[in-house]
């Protein structure tokens, strides 16, 4: 026997290949009644096309999606989902009445904004995670619906934290549309007093400063490592791009400068203020000499 269960009729806000991965498991049996993504993502634009869902592309504010809509007679959805989104909301979209449910790769009130999971390695945090939560006027300030717990281990880098995103956030937009077809989705308010925000990173941010100890150089290098932009250092000139780093118990004498090349006997190994780190991973394969001062 046949279904009589009405299709829930979705909007997609989505960005990049965590994007594009939730909008595949959607499409297999959703309505989606429209994609808004960023230019970029070119991916997500030739998915929508190939499967003749209306894709806008761009920033949605000021009222350029809902004249998309409404140009294109596409009517609204009962409940849109925000899905590594590169664009914040405004009025213009979200006084249409239309609940929107946005995932962001934190345990909120922390780290809001801009690649939290890059951020929490950063931090040295132990865990992070993804939260489901009602889009409203702020940023990732609305009510939390759902929560899932990402551990953070030693060896973690933002690429490994963002594949466990990948596997979780399919199970989490199913609970959270199950939950509102059942009418059973309720949020909890966001406590104020612990919240943090962090801002977007750009690859110019990336500088690694030897003056730092050498557990924050390790979780800077590891939290930005390939397939992001990556950290990095000059020597001279020349930008050298660190994907890889490990404690090393080579010594040193306290007077020689912080980033000189201690040896460069198999991985060069440098000099930080409280021990030496060895570069094990530099890309494009470059050669460091002993001797080289990195800045």
């Amino acid at each position: 026997m046949e279904s009589c269960e009405a299709v829930l009729r979705l909007g997609i806000f989505c960005s990049g290949g965590l994007g594009l991965s939730c909008l595949q498991h959607l499409r297999a049996d959703r309505s989606l009644q429209f994609v808004a993504t960023d230019s970029r993502s070119e991916s997500i634009i030739e998915y929508a096309q190939e499967n003749r869902i209306p894709v806008f592309r761009g920033n949605p504010r000021e009222g350029r999606l809902r004249s998309f809509l409404a140009q294109n007679r596409i009517d609204l959805p009962e409940l849109c989902l925000s899905l590594n989104y590169l664009f914040l909301l405004d009025s213009s979209f979200l006084e249409c009445g239309v609940p929107v449910v946005n995932f962001h790769g934190s345990l909120l009130p922390k780290y809001r904004g801009r690649t939290p999971h890059v951020w929490a390695i950063i931090n040295n945090e132990k865990e992070t995670g993804v939260t489901a939560h009602f889009v409203d006027a702020g940023c990732d300030t609305g009510d939390v619906l759902l929560q899932e717990v990402v551990p953070i281990g030693s060896q973690d880098t933002g690429a490994s934290i963002l594949s466990r995103y990948n596997a979780l956030y399919p199970e989490m937009i199913d609970s959270i549309l199950k939950d509102w077809q059942a009418g059973t989705l309720v949020g909890r308010p966001q406590d104020e007093s612990k919240a943090t925000y962090f801002g977007k990173r750009t690859p110019d941010d990336g500088q690694i400063h030897w003056d730092w100890c050498r557990e924050r150089i390790e979780n800077w290098v590891r939290a930005q490592s390939d397939p992001y932009p990556g950290a990095f250092c000059f020597r001279g000139e020349e930008k050298i791009i660190v994907d890889r780093v490990r404690f090393s118990d080579l010594g040193f004498r306290e007077e020689q400068p912080n980033g000189l090349v201690l040896s460069a006997e198999g991985p060069p190994v440098v000099k930080t203020p409280n021990g030496a780190l060895e570069l094990t991973t530099l890309r494009g394969g470059v050669l460091l000499s002993q001797g080289d001062i990195l800045v």
